[in-house]
C-alpha cells in the first residue's frame, strides 16, 4: 500500500463518490492484506493512520471488490484491528430497550 494522502482522498471521491470531509474514517487495505491505512478528516486536516501486522502468516479479513465495501459497527472495526472476521456469529447482537416512564 502505496498510497498517501492525496491518492486516497482520490479513491474516496473518484471511485467512491464519497465525501472525505464527511466524518467517517475510511479504510484501505494493501493487495497483500497485511497493512492498512486509515484517512479521516478532523476539521483542520486530514488524520492518515497505518497499521501493518508482523506476523507472516497474518491477514487482515478484508473484502477484494468495491461491491463488499461496507459500513462497520465500531465492534466490527475492533475485530477487524485484532486479526479477527468482521462477522462474529456467537457475538451478542445489541439491541436498543426502550423504557417507558411513568
Amino acid at each position: 500500500m502505496r498510497k498517501g494522502q492525496a491518492g486516497l482522498i482520490q479513491i474516496i471521491q473518484g471511485t467512491y463518490d464519497l465525501d472525505p470531509y464527511s466524518e467517517s474514517l475510511f479504510l484501505f487495505c494493501g493487495r497483500n492484506a497485511r497493512k492498512i491505512k486509515g484517512l479521516c478528516w478532523e476539521g483542520d486536516g486530514f488524520l492518515l493512520l497505518s497499521k501493518a501486522l508482523n506476523c507472516k502468516d497474518c491477514r487482515f479479513q478484508w473484502p477484494r471488490t468495491a461491491e463488499e465495501a461496507r459500513l462497520l459497527t465500531k465492534d466490527q472495526f475492533i475485530w477487524l484491528m485484532q486479526g479477527l472476521a468482521i462477522e462474529q456469529p456467537k457475538a451478542i447482537k445489541k439491541t436498543e430497550v426502550k423504557y417507558d416512564l411513568y
